[in-house]
């Protein structure tokens, strides 16, 4: 029987980080199901789930406070269980630029929770305009749809909301 561990790690963005955590995995006899790897300003952070039999989990766990010192890196696990069937719905993505400004990814968030929509990734990042130097901010998303919603209804909503946020918006189906 498989045993299910979410493992994230934030230290200095150095390659070896991911090099060393991906070569414990893989020594403890643990597999990589799901990661993200992000640099973050001068840090990076990774984020696993990993499946394994019960000892090579316990075994993993076992190795992280040695690792951390090592590799002067912050982890944090949980235990978990493996992931659920996804709920019936409807894959879209959407994508958003706008200003910059503070607020935004909570505004965005909550219009998709309000709608029972839920997110399955999200990346947001900000930059400065090429020509103006304008701080802008963008965010792609990938979003389930109920199948009980109205694609028609929910696209009207958004973008409506979009427009009162003076958000330029994109959703459309995953292909």
């Amino acid at each position: 029987m498989l045993n299910y561990i979410v493992l994230t790690a934030l230290g200095e963005n150095h390659p070896q980080i991911i090099e060393k955590c991906s070569k414990a995995i893989k020594e403890c006899g643990c597999n990589i199901i799901d990661s993200r790897v992000i640099a973050l300003g001068k840090e990076l952070s990774l984020s696993m789930m990993l499946s394994g039999s019960w000892s090579a989990v316990a075994k993993l766990e076992h190795m992280l406070p040695s690792l951390k010192k090592k590799l002067n890196v912050e982890f944090q696990f949980r235990r978990t269980s493996p992931p659920d069937k996804p709920a019936q719905g409807l894959p879209y993505a959407i994508e958003i630029v706008s200003m910059d400004r503070i607020g935004v990814v909570h505004d965005i968030t909550e219009f998709l929770v309000n709608n029972d929509i839920s997110i399955q990734d999200m990346f947001t990042n900000t930059y400065l305009a090429t020509h103006s130097g304008t701080p802008m901010f963008s965010l792609n998303a990938t979003i389930n749809i109920p199948v009980n919603i109205s694609i028609s209804a929910i696209r009207n909503d958004f973008n409506d909301f979009c427009d009162r946020l003076n958000l330029d918006a994109i959703m459309e189906p995953v292909k």
